[in-house]
């Protein structure tokens, strides 16, 4: 199947709440992950890899830097006269107060973009899901089965977010779908990637609409699991959901385990703003191990297990471990740092010692001098 019949929307805001260490500046879609991405990078590379040419990113808040990362969508060969990306900030139902409060709410908001859309397929996706998915396979595989709704899920203990639909399946097929389980044991636990045709999702939204809804997927999906062939995609490739600022950092550290070959494969690139910049420097007696640096950074010190966004600097006798630096912050001299993760643009002075745990990663907000 052709993907340039899919429309996807990406859902750039869903979880900002519960990663307000990091949303307070930001939507999540782009928030910094991997030295160099957004996590918006990878539901958006994924779709245009697989061939869709139409997207519409829904917003809900402080979407001011992912417009400005996205920008004409020029990255991701969607700045296009006809199709392309779109940014969609949120429509102002009546008594919501101008912020999509839930997932139906934003599709409510979204329907006029929608149903003016020729395309025959939707591909819904959240941006706090980093993975790197063949998207055709996932589209030529609900085509083949016949299902209403493919969802994609991945076996594990849930994340911590509302909504979080759990699923019984017998093969294929959805049986029975619970949100909000309390049971913390490992699930089949849906990744919020759904296909299905465009029809079908104008009508389950305008019947939820009729009706009072207030739940995408209490009132759409688990309402409709005797009615609709309801299809689960397991995914048994790299996928994490971001649900707070620890489980940001434990997938980050991932990457530095091992999982970057994982997650970036060579036939399915992830695209991303270009900056363009020097090579990372390293001064004499500088040493790093078992960690990604970018372009622009100047490493006088040590750096180990650790995530280097760009231009980032690392003084003399300075000790950066198991620790996540975003973009252009400054690192003095004799300063040590552990399991920490510093967002944009965080001087720390000179011989100070800074450490959270593994468990719990110390927190330094954007701008912020220590």
């Amino acid at each position: 199947m052709r993907a340039s019949n899919v429309l996807g929307i990406i859902y750039a805001s869903a979880y900002d709440e519960h990663i307000s260490e990091m949303t307070s500046v930001r939507a999540s879609g782009s928030i910094p992950f991997g030295g160099r991405y957004r996590l918006i990078d990878f539901p958006l590379s994924d779709m245009v890899d697989c061939g869709i040419t139409a997207v519409g990113v829904s917003t809900k808040s402080n979407y001011r830097s992912l417009m400005d990362h996205l920008g004409s969508g020029k990255p991701w060969d969607l700045s296009r006269k006809n199709e392309g990306m779109t940014i969609l900030p949120p429509f102002d139902l009546a008594g919501n107060g101008g912020a999509n409060r839930t997932r139906l709410e934003a599709l409510q908001g979204l329907m006029n973009y929608i149903s003016h859309s020729k395309k025959e397929y939707i591909l819904l996706a959240d941006a706090n899901v980093v993975a790197n998915l063949n998207y055709e396979a996932i589209i030529d595989g609900h085509i083949k089965s016949g299902a209403d709704i493919t969802i994609c899920y991945k076996h594990g203990v849930k994340p911590n977010l509302p909504n979080i639909m759990t699923f019984t399946l017998d093969g294929e097929k959805i049986t029975k779908v619970l949100v909000n389980e309390n049971d913390k044991a490992e699930k089949d636990y849906s990744l919020n990637i759904l296909v299905l045709r465009k029809a079908l999702l104008e009508r389950l939204v305008n019947a939820a609409t009729a009706a009072g809804a207030t739940d995408f997927e209490r009132d759409v999906i688990a309402a409709n699991v005797d009615t609709l062939f309801l299809r689960g995609e397991k995914i048994n490739d790299f996928a994490c959901t971001i649900d707070s600022l620890k489980t940001y950092y434990e997938v980050s550290m991932k990457l530095v385990q091992g999982g970057y070959k994982e997650l970036f494969k060579k036939d399915l690139p992830i695209y991303t703003k270009v900056r363009d910049n020097m090579p990372a420097i390293y001064g004499i007696g500088a040493k790093a191990a078992n960690s990604l640096i970018a372009d622009g950074c100047i490493i006088k010190g040590t750096v180990e297990n650790s995530i280097l966004f760009r231009g980032v600097y690392v003084a003399e006798g300075a000790v950066v471990r198991n620790s996540v630096v975003m973009q252009d912050s400054y690192i003095s001299e004799n300063s040590k740092l552990n399991c920490a993760v510093l967002d944009k643009n965080v001087v720390i002075k000179p011989n100070k010692k800074l450490s959270g745990a593994d468990t719990c990663p110390l927190y330094i907000a954007k701008d912020s001098t220590v």
